[in-house]
């Protein structure tokens, strides 16, 4: 864990969590994914890449697709690597009954509710969509510990795009270093702190954090840790 001195132990006033993985649980994803691919459960993480460098190959060349169908058009691809073939409308509804239906990681309920308990505005902040994230916070049982849920959807880019972040600051009415993300993923902590905003990272296995980014003030590795050291903010 390193704080650093320019925040240290001030208080962000909204807590922004990436959704996917920070805060839900993959595992059966790996499952459903391998399946398609033949039983290749290692595939997951490949999966997952290619799905992210496809969003932000959409989002810099000025276009804009469903996170989910990013996701059905990367699973093709990997596929189709394998000598599978999925159709796009099987590849969809791989993903979509996949991702939708998730468990949260084993402390997530206990830490959210510590962080609320200890005051704090929680915000979702997800590349999927609005719906999408409903589905999967009911499924989930985590929508009653958060004030909003925000998709990127209406910015029409993905994180980490520096716009994403702005535009999740503007909804919530604050500043930029008012807004704290916390995400298991090395390039969103990295997208967020290079946008103005301040970060956490959760250490999940197989994620780093970005060598290249500004150092993180916060580095556990799981949830309930992070809502230990921002319980002591003031």
């Amino acid at each position: 864990m390193d704080i650093t001195k320019t925040h240290k132990n001030i208080r962000p006033k909204v807590l922004f969590f990436d959704v996917n993985e920070t805060l839900l649980d993959l595992t059966k994803v790996k499952k459903e994914v391998g399946k398609a691919l033949g039983g290749r459960e290692d595939l997951l993480s490949l999966w997952f890449t290619t799905m992210l460098q496809y969003s932000l190959v959409t989002s810099a060349s000025g276009q804009y697709k469903p996170f989910g169908h990013i996701g059905a058009a990367a699973l093709q691809m990997v596929a189709a690597n394998l000598d599978i073939s999925l159709t796009e409308e099987k590849a969809r509804t791989i993903v979509s009954g996949a991702m939708g239906n998730l468990p949260a990681h084993p402390e997530v309920k206990e830490a959210l509710s510590q962080l609320k308990n200890a005051g704090y505005k929680l915000v979702a902040f997800t590349n999927s969509s609005k719906d999408g994230l409903k589905k999967q916070f009911e499924n989930a049982g985590l929508t009653e510990y958060f004030d909003e849920m925000l998709s990127v959807e209406p910015t029409g880019k993905f994180k980490p795009f520096t716009d994403t972040y702005a535009w999740g600051a503007k909804q919530m009415g604050l500043e930029l270093e008012e807004c704290m993300l916390i995400a298991a993923h090395g390039w969103d902590v990295a997208g967020a702190l290079w946008a103005g905003w301040r970060a956490a990272f959760i250490g999940r296995p197989g994620q780093q954090e970005y060598p290249l980014a500004p150092k993180t003030e916060i580095i556990v590795s799981d949830l309930k840790k992070a809502a230990d050291i921002l319980e002591t903010f003031s």
